[in-house]
């Protein structure tokens, strides 16, 4: 094989796929053990050209591909990796540097070093603070509340609200730290009345929680986290790529007294998954959790590496691609895709709230719109298996107020208004489907 001409018919076929990637279905089309059953069950004998691998791209694995970079995927937190983000991909395979200590890839670790101080000044955090790129947001917060549990190591407590990230429970089980979930308002934020530090080492808020997007209010919480010694860990991994905008810095009201934050460029800031950027005011707390220099990786060279700074070793050139897109968009091309997101959200929220038979179910600060139709849960989760078997769009669900509820997430860069329409047809058509359906059987 050659790069000069595999890798143009690589290129080419991206370039084919997000232009038909919107008439894909959008969910995968298939039943569980699908794609393995089409794939030989032992590895060649014999080298095949690269032709063959993107050949079965197509023919194997594109029918198992839930379409994330789909304009009408509409589920979770929608992602958009942009070209700049795609071909930046392709440079760090190419470079394939493993950062384990500043002098085996200099330019990964200072690279990574300016962009999250560029990042860090287009979100509005104080200028200083440690930054570093993770794999994602679950692994910041491991590192944060391992932290945490260095800094007070007689308290065991992990204070957090209802609705927090389940990767809090996931690294407290890790760590041997409790978790207390602290009840949520009307409006699904913490209420900061209802917290319990004691024996807390940390607390983690949110900003963008995952099923409402709600903003846990930060400066309560952080006069609690002051009183009690406690660390403030705050989880934006959705969210605080909002805060470019200045009209959503009312969400960060307050970030300068936390001690960590996690902000996921991978979920709204057009680079591609793997791209999680992790800052701390307090750096030297989470090298003495983590450092361990042996002898064999000593270097005379007068710099902290960032594997002192966390659980893994080495690390990947995470920083080329983040700093293609911050460089090819700009302050003003984030902005304007948040804006759009935003925007069209807020159509959409405005189509639910005129349709009769339809409500809102939460506030919609950003990008999310929690709705569901009138009925029962049973009846709203069968409208969404039908909508999402349909492969024309892609939503999700979650539960407030314990009733089942559905969510339409926007965030992908190419979604257009009629993408948003075409959900919301879609969504009202299989309503229509299912009454008529009810009116058969009653009368049956």
């Amino acid at each position: 094989m050659t790069l000069s001409s595999d890798g143009l018919a690589t290129l080419e076929w991206i370039e084919q796929y997000l232009e038909r990637v919107r008439e894909l279905p959008v969910l995968a089309q298939v039943e569980p053990g699908e794609v393995r059953a089409s794939l030989p069950s032992l590895p060649p004998e014999q080298g095949e050209p690269f032709a063959s691998v993107l050949r079965d791209v197509d023919d194997v694995l594109l029918p198992g591909v839930t379409h994330w970079q789909s304009p009408r995927f509409f589920a979770y937190f929608a992602t958009c990796a942009s070209e700049p983000a795609i071909l930046a991909q392709l440079l760090v395979a190419g470079l394939n540097n493993v950062g384990i200590l500043w002098r085996t890839s200099p330019a990964l670790q200072e690279l990574e070093e300016v962009t999250l101080a560029w990042l860090a000044e287009l979100i509005g955090l104080p200028p200083g603070w440690h930054g570093q790129l993770e794999d994602g947001a679950s692994f910041s917060t491991l590192q944060a509340l391992a932290a945490a549990r260095q800094a007070r190591p007689d308290d065991s407590v992990v204070v957090c609200s209802e609705h927090a990230h389940s990767s809090v429970e996931k690294a407290c089980r890790l760590l041997g730290l409790e978790v207390r979930k602290t009840p949520a308002d009307e409006a699904f934020r913490l209420r900061p009345d209802a917290l319990d530090l004691s024996g807390a080492c940390a607390v983690v808020a949110t900003v963008g929680t995952t099923s409402s997007t709600s903003v846990d209010p930060l400066p309560p919480i952080a006069d609690a986290c002051e009183r009690q010694g406690a660390w403030l860990h705050v989880d934006a991994a959705y969210a605080g790529a909002a805060m470019v905008c200045p009209e959503h810095r009312w969400a960060f009201e307050g970030i300068e007294r936390a001690d960590s934050l996690v902000v996921n460029p991978h979920k709204w800031l057009l680079t591609a998954q793997g791209c999680s950027a992790f800052w701390t005011r307090r750096p030297d707390e989470l090298r003495e959790a983590f450092s361990a220099v042996p002898e064999y990786l000593r270097t005379p060279d007068d710099v902290v590496s960032f594997s002192e700074y966390g659980p893994a070793l080495g690390r990947g050139f995470r920083a080329l691609q983040l700093w293609a897109v911050l460089r090819c968009f700009g302050r003003e091309g984030l902005q304007a895709a948040i804006r759009n997101a935003v925007a069209l959200a807020e159509t959409f929220e405005g189509w639910v709230r005129d349709e009769t038979g339809w409500e809102l179910c939460a506030p919609r600060p950003f990008s999310v719109v929690c709705f569901r139709r009138d009925g029962s849960d049973e009846d709203n989760a069968a409208l969404l298996e039908r909508v999402n078997a349909s492969g024309e769009v892609f939503l999700s669900h979650t539960k407030l107020d314990g009733r089942y509820v559905l969510r339409l997430a926007v965030g992908n860069l190419r979604t257009t208004e009629d993408d948003v329409r075409h959900a919301w047809d879609v969504l009202r058509e299989e309503a229509v489907h299912d009454a008529g359906g009810d009116a058969v059987r009653a009368n049956a």
